[in-house]
């Protein structure tokens, strides 16, 4: 377990080259060029990270600000997804998430019902995250596993179920996002863009970057645009006219560095995805396998940045005035793209409908993240993770997305028959979807453009 322990804490930037070098080396592509592809990535990672680094470190003091200007007064504290992963991973029964979730992924690959290799190891600190809860309110660690292994393919269903959309959408052939906080997203967006679809007046307006920059031209480039919003939130803030002036610059980089960042990650998978693409092919002419990968290939994407960063004060106001809500957003408000991320692809980039279901998003995660909170307060103390004093903690991303409250929820209920109900009818929709159903035109492989 000390061993195990050590090799995740080497984080994504160390942990995913190693992997995909490895991978690539099975998948019978020359030594060098998986040695690059594999660094390629893990140097996009550190990019990424650096630029998230700079969201975060931004705004987090902007939005403590507005919290002391406006006197907002909320008494569960919301801790952001680092500390969530690491009191997801502070058990014992959270350090089997990997194991479990690579041996759940290769048992369902080998028999062909689910399309998605997942190689994205670090995120399954999201099935550690429902386990854990789990584990807090049952003290049941055989239950705790049961939830972690249907979580899993849950994941691969939802994976699979919205890989054509990011394909098309973000231009990744061949990716699929089996990722704990976006991949919930695209179920809520679905019925929402349907709804959308119909109602007069909405259904017209269309305001995706294209349009708003030929609208109104260079105020409407993405770099401008979150200078504008940054010098938005800055005045919000109660900022001097220099911090006002600084953030404003911060988020403009941001807009502008993200797509570069996920552009370099891109460049070190496209071998990769080609050669397990070959690999799949030759063996097993007619299956299809994508790359599962994290959605931060998706967030430097300028609808869902220019979205997010709306979003940001619209959360911390839904969040004063939503009756019932305990939850003060904090240190998830830089995870608002991640949030999102499937839900714009759902709405074609358009970012009136994208900030509308986001809205709706960040509303149901208020009260389910204010519903889970002392959960997670107990799974944080059993992981002897640091609270700084706080007597009530809870996440924005994974503590309040949908899935959360149905492990959780069933599992009171329930208990074993109910998370092993959500396991058969997950596994029979893998089936279905995997290998009973006919596949529709729409299933051909998106190509890059």
């Amino acid at each position: 377990m000390e061993v195990l322990q050590w090799f995740i804490g080497l984080g994504a930037s160390v942990l995913l080259p190693i992997l995909l070098f490895i991978f690539a080396l099975i998948l019978r592509i020359k030594p060098g060029r998986a040695l690059k592809a594999g660094l390629t990535v893990g140097i996009g990672f550190i990019g990424l990270n650096l630029v998230i680094g700079l969201l975060t470190t931004n705004l987090g003091p902007a939005a403590q600000s507005m919290v002391d200007r406006y006197g907002l007064s909320l008494s569960t504290i919301d801790v952001g997804w680092p500390a969530a992963s690491a009191i997801a991973y502070g058990t014992l029964l959270g350090s089997l998430a990997i194991p479990i979730g690579v041996l759940t992924n290769v048992v369902l690959l080998g028999v062909g019902i689910t399309k998605t290799l997942n190689v994205d190891l670090w995120n399954y600190w999201h099935i550690a995250f429902t386990g854990s809860l789990v584990y807090a309110f049952s003290n049941d660690f055989g239950l705790g596993v049961l939830t972690m292994v249907v979580h899993a393919m849950l994941l691969y269903l939802m994976a699979d179920l919205s890989a054509k959309t990011v394909q098309k959408y973000y231009n990744l052939p061949g990716i699929s996002f089996p990722h704990g906080s976006s991949a919930p997203g695209f179920f809520i967006a679905l019925p929402l863009n349907w709804l959308f679809d119909r109602i007069p007046g909405i259904r017209k307006v269309h305001l995706n970057p294209e349009t708003v920059q030929k609208r109104l031209g260079v105020f409407g480039d993405t770099t401008v645009l979150g200078v504008i919003i940054g010098l938005g939130i800055g005045a919000l803030a109660g900022y001097p006219l220099d911090q006002i002036l600084q953030l404003g610059m911060s988020m403009g980089a941001v807009m502008l560095l993200m797509p570069r960042m996920v552009s370099l990650l891109m460049e070190g998978l496209n071998p990769i995805s080609e050669g397990a693409s070959d690999f799949v092919h030759k063996r097993f002419p007619k299956r299809e396998v994508y790359i599962g990968m994290d959605s931060a290939l998706a967030v430097g994407q300028s609808s869902v940045l220019s979205s997010a960063l709306i979003l940001v004060p619209l959360t911390l106001l839904i969040a004063v005035i939503l009756p019932g809500n305990r939850v003060l957003p904090f240190g998830d408000l830089a995870t608002i793209p991640f949030i999102i991320a499937l839900s714009a692809a759902v709405f074609r980039g358009d970012i009136f409908r994208t900030i509308i279901g986001g809205v709706i998003q960040i509303v149901t995660a208020l009260y389910i993240a204010t519903w889970v909170s002392p959960l997670i307060t107990q799974a944080a103390t059993a992981a002897s993770f640091d609270t700084s004093g706080a007597t009530s903690i809870s996440v924005l991303s994974d503590g309040g997305v949908w899935t959360t409250l149905l492990f959780v929820g069933i599992g009171r209920l329930i208990s074993w028959w109910g998370i092993g109900a959500v396991g058969v009818v997950v596994l029979g929709s893998l089936i279905y979807y995997n290998r009973l159903r006919k596949p529709k035109l729409t299933d051909v492989p998106a190509q890059v453009a």
